[in-house]
């Protein structure tokens, strides 16, 4: 009997759901399960729409439509941050939460909603479940959330929208559904939280550090909309488009981006910068190491692309290569998350910025690079990559970065973490670093058992589990700010978990394990 991988994907979901609701229930949790039935039943029709060529978009092929995995995870990240925040006392980050958890909602909904609207002929049943599901969620809405609350999820609504239809315009067979509510639904409450604090810079405090990111986020974004709208009526690949390619971006930087920065962080972005960078040696010795790795990684694109050269010239980079880069990835993130975190996360930002813009020189061909950085990145691609950008060096940092870009929040506690919490900032290494690549080395090489309905192996998952395990107990040694009592079951079934979803999971594993990983590090 054939088992349809999809199934099993929707039951790890209902069992990490199940778990989140076992350490949390509150008024919202009827509605995420609520939600992961309408999913459960729309996510068929959304498959069915992929492959009869019916939906509205050219979605990524070779893939589910993903929906129930990414409906869950805004909501129960923001259930499980409203939980954290409410024990510190924290009522405006708790407030928040509610917010991110109602926004993930209504997000997967309006995208259930689009399947049902373009399906013929009209699914009854799977309506009626849709409707008793949004109606829970509006209830809900009403009852939790103020007035100007509503009005933010609205907000978040309307940029979803609109950006969605830009982005799935624009970059055909890029994502699957489910990849595009994650991605351009992040992207879309980041966007609105900038533009909140920008009109309110009386209320902005905090650390310097959390805003980079949103602004690196919206600068990238305002980049490559406003390049590919342009392009679309002029040639790319002259100098006189590469010169203007430059000196707007040039001009986005320091004209727009800078000084933006600035009114958030209270002095001029560079010069905070560099006071940052060099507060200790311990800081120039960590960049030192950073950039010898950066050099390393450098050297194995050229050194692959030479065999190519000298070889067949249809040569790919075997998996095992790809995963050169996860270990040297994981070589750089683990000194930082156990010596200094906060340097760590201003490089990841920094880095996520020069890997969007090599990707756009790459993409429009910008000169002098843009044909040369096609050349390198194409020996790289695999069945993700089947639209015009290449994103998976882009999925990798942001799986292994999104965990310390979201904690140490301001509902974490202050000094050592109890229990399973102080692995938190660890859940992108430990997931996809550790966890991801051992199962692809050894699964790929030694595997010979093959989970029913899919590629990967027993033996892969099994490794990836012990492997992930045995890191667990080298961080424990070398980070005095894990204490994890009596917790072990606990983070030995989340990994487990985890570990089951990478092997049925067909969405960008990159993105999704490192997220469901720190929801339930958090419980």
């Amino acid at each position: 009997m054939q088992i349809n991988p999809a199934y099993v994907e929707s039951g790890v979901v209902l069992a990490v759901v199940m778990c989140v609701h076992m350490a949390v229930w509150n008024q919202h949790s009827w509605c995420i399960v609520a939600l992961f039935i309408q999913a459960f039943y729309v996510q068929h029709k959304w498959d069915r729409l992929l492959r009869s060529g019916g939906a509205v978009f050219q979605f990524r092929p070779s893939a589910n439509s993903g929906i129930v995995p990414a409906s869950m995870v805004m909501p129960l990240l923001g259930l499980v941050l409203k939980e954290k925040c409410s024990a510190s006392g924290n009522v405006y980050f708790e407030r928040f939460s509610m917010v991110v958890t109602i926004t993930g909602m209504m997000l997967a909904l309006f995208l259930s909603l689009i399947a049902l609207g373009i399906t013929r002929p009209v699914p009854t049943n799977t309506c009626v479940i849709a409707g008793m599901a949004g109606s829970a969620i509006l209830y809900t809405t009403k009852q939790t959330l103020t007035v100007s609350e509503v009005i933010e999820v609205l907000e978040v609504l309307l940029i979803f929208v609109y950006l969605s239809l830009i982005v799935l315009y624009l970059l055909p067979r890029s994502f699957t559904p489910g990849e595009a509510l994650l991605i351009v639904g992040g992207i879309s409450l980041i966007v609105n939280q900038l533009i909140k604090r920008s009109l309110n810079l009386a209320e902005v405090k905090g650390d310097p550090v959390n805003y980079f990111l949103p602004v690196i986020v919206v600068g990238s974004l305002l980049l490559g909309v406003f390049f590919a709208l342009l392009f679309c009526f002029m040639e790319s690949e002259t100098w006189v488009s590469s010169l203007f390619f430059h000196m707007m971006t040039a001009v986005l930087g320091l004209g727009i981006l800078m000084p933006w920065l600035s009114l958030f962080i209270g002095r001029h972005p560079l010069m905070w910068l560099l006071d940052f960078v060099t507060l200790n040696d311990r800081r120039l010795c960590l960049l030192g190491y950073w950039l010898f790795l950066a050099a390393v990684a450098t050297c194995v694109v050229l050194h692959q692309n030479y065999q190519r050269q000298a070889g067949c010239k249809k040569h790919q980079a075997s998996t095992i290569v790809r995963k050169y880069f996860h270990l040297i990835v994981v070589a750089t993130f683990v000194p930082g998350l156990i010596y200094d975190r906060q340097l760590l996360h201003v490089a990841s930002v920094g880095c996520l910025a020069v890997f969007l813009f090599l990707e756009y020189v790459r993409y429009f061909r910008i000169l002098p690079f843009g044909q040369l950085l096609r050349q390198l990145l194409t020996l790289f691609l695999d069945e993700r990559d089947s639209g015009p950008l290449i994103l998976t060096h882009v999925y990798l940092l942001i799986g292994m970065s999104l965990p310390l870009w979201l904690f140490p929040g301001p509902c974490a506690p202050r000094g050592i973490l109890p229990g399973a919490g102080g692995l938190v900032p660890y859940a992108g290494v430990l997931a996809v670093g550790v966890g991801d690549t051992v199962a692809s080395i050894f699964g790929s090489t030694m595997g010979e058992i093959r989970w029913p309905g899919t590629k990967k192996t027993m033996e892969g998952t099994a490794t990836s589990i012990f492997a992930q395990i045995i890191a667990v107990a080298m961080f424990l040694i070398f980070d005095g700010s894990i204490n994890l009592n009596s917790t072990y079951s606990w983070i030995v079934g989340s990994i487990s978990l985890v570990a089951m979803l990478e092997a049925y999971t067909s969405q960008i594993d990159n993105l999704l394990l490192p997220l469901y990983l720190f929801i339930l590090l958090q419980l």
